[in-house]
């Protein structure tokens, strides 16, 4: 099943069962399904060209003929499974010997089924009667004939580790960024007068690198701090969350056997006051969105604390960077993209594995892509993936294509939305199973561990993945889906103690471009608050709730989606308070209380 085509790809196999012996369907009931196989097939077929298309360059009429379709794929894959689950019915017990029990039950289910029968003849006419109007429809407009690239069989590409390993070859930053970041640090520590805690705070637009360079200086300074922590923030803060995260950070043996659950704000912010009053501590608050956030978390930090103590935080904001430093004691620092020569190692070490080979009929080229990504490292990885297939280098003439199709380069108004720009080629290259799987990860909230195992078998639930070829088994052919999106820099990799990749993250960029695409398709619903609705209320086939809790605002808005129709379901604490009831769900195949 894709994005822009909706069920088709569960929903033609299923058509096709329909016909098998053992459902009995009448003849012209059976004519109307073969009918409507034939052209659900070559909607299907028209869709796949759409799908390869940016969507801002489509036709608006061919827009709204996909998205008529798609949503007409939906209505028919749930009249379909409602009268296959009628007709095989759910398992029954052992016959408990009453033979006139036995004959009545008999007697009911083949009534039932003979009426579901009737009822899928008459749905198939009705169906047949829209899905002519659609197709009549699609005569008017024309779909360029962009034909998708086959998906191959990948591992992990080897020089990935290497680049996420070794920090200097991926970004650049020890030399002149880090040096600059500890010369804030350090700053005015000769004064002994003056030791209560410093504040840095990181700025800089989204993909320049501000996590990677603070953690590289925080791994190499947390040695002298007796107590230190990393916390990742995000857009949609849970303060609780945080305070916890701060707390396991700075004491995990302690802190990973207390119940913090039980304990609100107020005691939290005391319970790390306490902890670190006699401590000198480093603590990374990444990704801060809100000024006002970093007044509330700034409570947990004492400025009694005289021991010389350490908080960097980042942000994409200068107002709240300027929010987190309200002192002349605390330092901005002003993240610039990378120099030419930082961005030329890094583009070459990711196509090339080295920094220096790159082919001379390719040199002009390059230099004109890197010029368009701005020295921004998330936009040369996610352009320089493109250029490549597996292991294999795309020629120059798909080079130049490639920097044609990107526009002009990144401006500091525009950053974001050329961002986006840049990371959309990246997503239209996936072949489509690989797109749908990829916009799947828009279910999580920002900055979430998404574990492996569980997302492919999602996926596998979703039938997003199908049987491979070569006997390959299903979790195998979602494994190496998973393995693409990495190779692809579309997910971060989390690895563990034996160097496996365990789980994933998504870049916030990369978040922020697989939500927008998502609720142009509407693909999924996301609740992320009381009154923050990603998507449309109607025809919910997928729904994530997020950071929300029971309260007066929720529980209408819950009632006032229709839910009947959806498909996956995924719960993030708190928002387990308001999870409609599991019989609201007619159709449900994937089931997360997280």
């Amino acid at each position: 099943m894709q994005v822009v085509t909706g069920a088709m790809g569960s929903l033609l196999p299923k058509l096709g069962q329909l016909l098998m012996e053992e459902y009995n369907l009448q003849k012209n009931a059976k004519k109307g399904v073969e009918s409507l196989v034939r052209e659900m097939k070559s909607m299907h077929a028209a869709l796949c060209k759409v799908a390869e298309v940016p969507r801002h360059q489509l036709d608006e009429q061919v827009k709204l003929w996909a998205d008529e379709v798609r949503d007409l794929s939906y209505d028919i894959e749930d009249i379909v499974d409602k009268f296959i689950v009628r007709v095989e019915g759910p398992s029954k017990p052992a016959a408990d010997g009453n033979k006139l029990t036995d004959l009545v039950e008999k007697m009911a289910n083949l009534f039932n089924k003979g009426k579901a029968r009737r009822q899928i003849a008459s749905a198939i006419k009705e169906i047949n009667k829209d899905v002519q109007e659609v197709a009549n429809r699609r005569g008017r407009y024309t779909v360029d004939n962009i034909l998708p690239k086959p998906t191959a069989v990948t591992t992990i590409d080897p020089r990935l580790r290497a680049l996420y390993t070794e920090v200097t070859e991926l970004v650049g930053i020890y030399g002149k960024r880090d040096q600059e970041l500890l010369k804030l640090l350090a700053l005015g520590d000769e004064d002994p007068s003056n030791k209560r805690p410093k504040i840095v705070s990181v700025v800089g637009f989204g993909g320049l690198g501000k996590t990677t360079l603070v953690r590289a200086v925080y791994d190499k300074i947390k040695g002298g701090f007796d107590s230190r922590a990393f916390v990742p923030i995000g857009q949609n803060p849970d303060m609780k969350k945080i305070f916890r995260d701060i707390l396991i950070g700075l004491d995990k043996n302690t802190y990973t056997n207390i119940n913090l659950m039980v304990l609100d704000e107020k005691q939290l912010i005391e319970e790390i006051r306490d902890f670190l009053h006699d401590k000198r501590y480093l603590v990374v608050i990444d990704d801060i969105w809100d000024g006002k956030l970093w007044g509330d978390i700034k409570l947990a930090f004492s400025n009694m604390n005289n021991l010389g103590s350490h908080l960097i935080t980042t942000t994409r904001i200068f107002s709240v960077s300027i929010a987190c430093c309200p002192s002349t004691h605390d330092s901005i620092y002003q993240m610039e993209p990378l120099s030419d020569s930082d961005s030329t190692r890094l583009f070459c070490k990711r196509i090339f594995s080295s920094e220096s080979k790159c082919p001379s009929e390719l040199k002009e080229v390059s230099i004109d892509i890197l010029k368009k990504c701005g020295g921004v490292p998330l936009a040369i990885l996610t352009i320089a993936s493109v250029l490549t297939v597996g292991h294999q280098i795309k020629p120059k003439v798909e080079w130049q294509v490639l920097l044609d199709s990107i526009g002009r380069g990144l401006t500091e108004e525009a950053s974001m939305e050329e961002m986006q720009r840049i990371l959309s080629l990246s997503y239209y290259d996936l072949p489509f199973d690989l797109k749908t799987c990829l916009l799947y990860l828009c279910m999580y909230p920002e900055d979430h561990e998404i574990d492996k195992k569980d997302l492919i078998w999602k996926w596998i639930c979703e039938n997003f993945v199908q049987h491979g070829k070569h006997q390959t088994s299903i979790f195998e052919v979602g494994e190496t889906f998973f393995n693409e999106l990495i190779n692809r820099y579309m997910i971060i990799p989390i690895f563990n103690g034996f160097r496996e990749v365990k789980s994933c993250r998504v870049h916030d960029m990369v978040l922020d471009m697989i939500r927008s695409l998502s609720a142009e398709a509407k693909f999924l619903t996301i609740l992320e608050s009381n009154k923050d609705v990603t998507s449309s209320h109607r025809n919910i086939r997928r729904l994530s709730l997020q950071n929300t809790e029971e309260d007066q605002q929720a529980a209408p808005l819950i009632n006032s989606m229709c839910i009947s129709q959806v498909r996956s379901i995924n719960v993030f604490p708190p928002a387990v308070t308001i999870m409609p009831a599991i019989s609201s769900f007619g159709v449900l195949r994937v089931l997360d209380l997280c």
